[in-house]
């Protein structure tokens, strides 16, 4: 059976939601082990306050340092995300959410903002991007309009927006090179109501989460309209990381690595040559033994007092037979289909999970089976990458490959590339592996938005479809620009960010297929480093150099000959330097009061 994590979550969350849409506020925590020695780990938290009383300025869950930025720009609907690492959707399969709060590497931005005119929600964008810039720490500021875009295609309104849709206007931002770390995570956790003093917020560390082989963290504000009750506006903060458990598990005192003795050793027993001195490692696939504080390093401090009761505040996807040793005084809730299991406990008291190593040996042996549940597979594969060499022009062939074996995957692939970055659209060619030339219908739609030098980027987005078990090679050509010696970074040699790639897959009508394809599912490729014509800044150095010198010397003897006044040797005073002179200058001295004595 095939079962992703957003697919066991969401009839939880239903449950305790669906019934009062308006519930306030409520915060869970999502474990999942991965293949590889790995864990997934999901911080969900949600807060809802009703539009009048947003409107009215009352704050209570919302937070107010946010809420006062929406109202001024006029911003309807925002999402924000700080992404950092790779998610290897080989080995993990299927990502968090089906990728919809996920975002490229570095910071991504795109909002609905109310406006009569696109010069009006240009200037409301700025006054956003700038806002936001001092809110989280980030430079969110230096999205300008060289990396905003208006995608047509790829994103839509996850809000109840009603008429006032044809008012909003969509504006997209990225900024691939944005590092991610502490400073941002900060400002994150002071928008939650309990600020990561309680809660599952308690163990979020900004050394474990940025340690983690893939991070992101994720803002969405939207408007929600249940029906028949009034209308709230929503926001939800997720964490979701990918730790490496053997890592993790390094004592935060002492963090470097070090070779463990031999009794620490984790040896594979079944090898004949297996010794007291011979050790063979054993497979990544036998299993981790793990707990929270362990892991995080610290354990969950209670429960949120503002947070709804009703939701476990923990739950953890795995298979019905691991073996998993709680706090005492929590209380299990094991999910039907037996590859989940939630936990509530006391507010005031702390909490932890404990997954010893599971035998794969003696009696009560226990199977790779038990230990994880098989990741879902993707419903599309991609990658991408740079093609050619040289300074003056490159391409891009971007894989996308789609592993189900009866339906076809429909999907938006949009593309946003710096104004350097000159495609050739004529050069553009999709086709399937196994065939020769260019296949025209797998490219339904394309919307191409060309750059201008120093004002725009390009935008390109491509609407297309992949058949059953295909493969198909997107590809086209670009030339490099050159920039002026001004435009460049202090680290030119190290080349530009190119922005991730973004694949929306748009939810299929028909009614016999994977119900992950009745949803609308999401995810980036990585982003890449283009090499650029870089100067030799050396020689405007030397430049400097030589002209100061030059002007120098000539300044100096200008300076000398209007300044200085030239006497001949014996013309001038005597000269009181040395000895001599100063001998010089006593006997003139006592000459002088011997005459004036002698007049007298």
């Amino acid at each position: 059976m095939r079962y992703s994590l957003l697919s066991y979550l969401t009839p939880l969350i239903l449950l305790f939601s669906d019934g009062h849409a308006a519930s306030e506020y409520h915060e869970q925590l999502n474990l999942k082990p991965l293949p590889q020695s790995s864990l997934l780990a999901s911080f969900h938290f949600r807060s809802n306050t009703s539009l009048s009383q947003f409107e009215a300025h009352n704050f209570r869950y919302f937070p107010r340092s946010l809420g006062q930025i929406l109202q001024h720009v006029g911003t309807r609907e925002l999402h924000l995300r700080f992404s950092l690492g790779r998610w290897d959707a080989e080995s993990w399969g299927a990502r968090p959410w089906d990728g919809t709060k996920e975002g490229g590497t570095g910071v991504e931005l795109w909002a609905w903002l109310e406006a009569d005119t696109e010069e009006q929600a240009d200037y409301k964008w700025l006054t956003l991007t700038n806002a936001l810039s001092g809110l989280f720490c980030a430079s969110l500021n230096f999205i300008d309009e060289t990396r905003t875009t208006r995608p047509v295609m790829s994103f839509r309104p996850e809000g109840d927006h009603g008429s006032a849709l044809d008012r909003l206007h969509l504006l997209h931002g990225v900024l691939p090179h944005e590092i991610v770390c502490t400073e941002n995570l900060t400002p994150f956790l002071k928008l939650l109501p309990c600020k990561g003093k309680a809660g599952i917020s308690s163990l979020l560390d900004g050394h474990k989460l940025f340690d983690a082989s893939w991070q992101s963290m994720a803002i969405d504000v939207r408007p929600i309209c249940p029906s028949g009750q009034e209308c709230v506006l929503q926001i939800e903060q997720t964490i979701d990381m990918v730790l490496d458990i053997e890592r993790s598990k390094r004592p935060r005192g002492n963090p470097i690595p070090r070779p463990p003795p031999g009794h620490d050793l984790k040896c594979n027993a079944s090898k004949p040559y297996h010794s007291d001195d011979t050790c063979f490692p054993s497979d990544f696939a036998e299993g981790e033994d793990w707990s929270l504080d362990r892991l995080f390093g610290k354990v969950l401090k209670g429960t949120c007092p503002l947070t709804d009761p009703d939701v476990p505040p923990v739950c953890i996807h795995v298979p019905e037979r691991r073996d998993i040793f709680a706090t005492a005084g929590s209380t299990e809730m094991r999910n039907p289909d037996g590859l989940s299991r939630c936990y509530q406990f006391p507010a005031e008291g702390d909490f932890s999970l404990i997954l010893p190593r599971m035998s794969q040996e003696g009696d009560n042996a226990k199977t790779i089976a038990d230990e994880t549940v098989q990741p879902e597979t993707p419903l599309l594969y991609a990658e991408r990458s740079f093609t050619g060499h040289g300074q003056e022009r490159g391409g891009v062939q971007s894989i996308l490959r789609n592993p189900n074996p009866d339906a076809w995957v429909e999907f938006v692939y949009m593309e946003s590339l710096p104004w350097f970055m000159r495609i050739y659209l004529h050069t553009l060619q999709a086709r399937v592996d196994g065939t020769l030339g260019a296949t025209h219908d797998i490219i339904e739609e394309i919307y191409y938005r060309p750059a201008l030098d120093r004002t725009r980027g390009t935008q390109l987005e491509l609407r297309m479809r992949i058949p059953p078990a295909s493969t198909v090679f997107l590809t086209y050509d670009f030339e490099k620009s050159i920039l002026r010696y001004t435009e460049y970074p202090p680290d030119a040699n190290r080349g530009f960010d190119v922005a991730a790639s973004i694949i929306t897959i748009l939810p299929s009508g028909s009614s016999d297929i994977l119900p992950t394809l009745r949803k609308t599912s999401n995810l980036r490729t990585t982003s890449l480093l283009l090499s650029l014509p870089t100067p030799d800044f050396s020689m405007p150095y030397n430049v400097i150099i030589f002209t100061s010198t030059a002007m120098a010397l000539a300044f100096g003897g200008l300076y000398n000959i209007l300044v200085r006044r030239f006497v001949g040797a014996d013309e001038g005073p005597a000269s009181a330097g040395g000895l001599k002179g100063k001998l010089g200058l006593l006997v003139t001295r006592v000459l002088a009061k011997f005459r004036k004595s002698k007049l007298e």
